[in-house]
């Protein structure tokens, strides 16, 4: 839409998929080698950044990706947009309505296997309700059915890479070790595959990986804070600022505290966090900088040029 060529390099894992993208650009009708995939090694990937035709770089991935290829493109004098990781806090206020919370949560934190930047990962609940939402979303991911994702039936399926899932299943331990109780799950199944059941990681608190840490799969952490004001501030005590999502039946209020008082990108009020075409998307702190989607996304990849003529 801008203009640009472009350039594709998938995750190495996933080179098929990154093959069906280009495809589907041509069956659309664009030109040839406008859109291209390359299958390269991130290893080999400096001397693409740093060649003259290439303007700018995004990327999607993790933190240390991000620094990394920031650093390369930084180097070169070429624009970056980094969609990185996320801790997304969803706020359980006092008046929410715990029905709708609880399961919109449970979607929210299952999406993808649990393996979205923007899934729902801490979850802050004020106690006056924390007893009363956690029996209904104990209920509700204790429904979620594991298995091949094929099968319908099945909600969950495998992690992309037992790599992937170890070290979720390291961060669970890690956070029971320093007293973070298991409600559901936690013990890695004697299935095929890189599967991972359904977790819930209740009274989390600062220092546990469940509350420092991106849980990358389908493991929640349940947080209890004493009031509206301790449920910001534990929202914004992270490294991250993907998303969020704010619970209350006072829309006015919600809509206060989503836009003046959470440090993120993206907050939504009584739903899930999720990315539109029609809305800008991206990130602060370590979740990154820069904007997908919209106006703004499209803004990101032009030059701004001024032309005087008297």
């Amino acid at each position: 839409m801008a203009g640009n060529a472009g350039i594709l390099k998938h995750s190495s894992n996933v080179s098929g998929c990154a093959l069906a993208i280009e495809d589907i650009f041509k069956e659309a009708g664009f030109p040839e080698n406008l859109f291209r995939s390359i299958l390269v090694k991130s290893s080999k990937m400096d001397k693409v950044i740093e060649h003259p035709l290439i303007r700018a770089v995004t990327l999607t991935g993790s933190v240390p990706a991000g620094r990394s290829v920031a650093a390369k493109a930084g180097a070169v004098l070429k624009k970056t947009v980094l969609e990185l990781g996320g801790s997304d806090p969803y706020l359980i206020l006092e008046d929410a309505d715990i029905e709708l919370a609880s399961a919109t949560c449970v979607t929210a934190r299952m999406i993808n296997g649990g393996q979205s930047c923007i899934a729902a990962k801490r979850f802050i609940i004020v106690e006056s309700v924390y007893d009363e939402f956690t029996k209904l979303f104990l209920e509700k991911m204790r429904q979620v059915k594991m298995g091949d994702p094929l099968n319908k039936e099945n909600y969950l399926g495998p992690q992309a890479s037992k790599s992937l899932r170890d070290e979720l299943h390291q961060q669970v331990i890690k956070s029971v070790e320093l007293g973070a109780e298991l409600l559901l799950g936690g013990e890695i199944p004697e299935l095929k595959g890189a599967f991972y059941p359904a977790t819930i990681l209740a009274n989390v608190i600062k220092g546990m990986p469940a509350y420092d840490e991106e849980l990358f799969g389908p493991v929640a952490a349940l947080i209890k804070v004493k009031d509206e004001a301790e449920a910001i501030q534990v929202a914004n005590d992270s490294i991250f600022g993907l998303g969020a999502a704010i619970f209350t039946e006072d829309i006015v209020k919600g809509e206060k505290i989503a836009k003046e008082k959470i440090n993120a990108g993206a907050c939504f009020v009584n739903a899930f966090v999720k990315s539109d075409p029609r809305l800008p998307f991206g990130g602060v702190k370590d979740s990154g900088y820069g904007m997908e989607l919209s106006e703004f996304g499209i803004k990101e990849f032009v030059n701004i040029k001024t032309v005087y003529i008297k």
